[in-house]
């Protein structure tokens, strides 16, 4: 087991459900997924968004895939989802979320909440290839001055992709990765960012 997966199953049985629950809202609020996107929560953790995805669209056409290299995390997912009634409504994949396990150009919706920074700038490219043409990623990144983690974790985060400390430098990142018209917020210590595929 990888130390990225090691780290987050520790954390499994103790996720802050209600910080990672209110960027998902947020993000899917941003988003505005519609019934028949098709739909990936990357680097899932215990799903938030994908959760959030199937409450907003009960009447989803396809399965959202939540993959995550945590298989603590994407067992806690399921048994949240199977209490909430959402059981069919996501895919749970465990494996690496870079590349993203979908074909190229095949989704409209790249969900990622609270995982940029370990998984880098190769990320950013991978969702661009998932992504159809017009297909938007939807992400937080942490406030570089606000982001301090410690131990483990600390040794985790990926060293090629600087945080960004304003909501412009967050908009650089996304069109500097071949997205385009980018809209960034901040809510609480991470920017909620939406960017679209050319």
């Amino acid at each position: 087991m990888s130390d990225m997966a090691q780290a987050f199953d520790e954390l499994a049985d103790d996720y802050d459900d209600d910080h990672h629950d209110k960027l998902a809202r947020a993000l899917v609020e941003l988003a505005e997924p519609a019934a028949g996107d098709r739909i990936a929560d990357v680097a899932c953790g215990n799903g938030a968004v994908a959760l959030a995805v199937a409450e907003r669209l009960p009447g989803l056409a396809v399965p959202i895939v939540a993959v995550d290299v945590s298989p603590g995390m994407i067992a806690a997912g399921r048994v949240r989802a199977e209490g909430l009634g959402y059981s069919a409504a996501i895919d749970w994949r465990v494996g690496t979320a870079l590349p993203l396990p979908v074909p190229d150009a095949s989704l409209d919706l790249v969900f990622c909440a609270s995982a940029l920074q370990f998984m880098g700038a190769g990320a950013l490219t991978d969702w661009h290839r998932a992504l159809k043409p017009g297909g938007r990623a939807v992400f937080t990144v942490p406030v570089a001055s606000l982001y301090n983690p410690s131990g483990r974790f600390a040794d985790l985060v990926a060293r090629d992709l600087p945080l960004p400390a304003t909501p412009e430098e967050t908009q650089d990142l996304i069109v500097d990765a071949g997205f385009t018209d980018p809209h960034v917020r901040r809510l609480d210590r991470v920017f909620l960012a939406l960017a679209v595929r050319l």
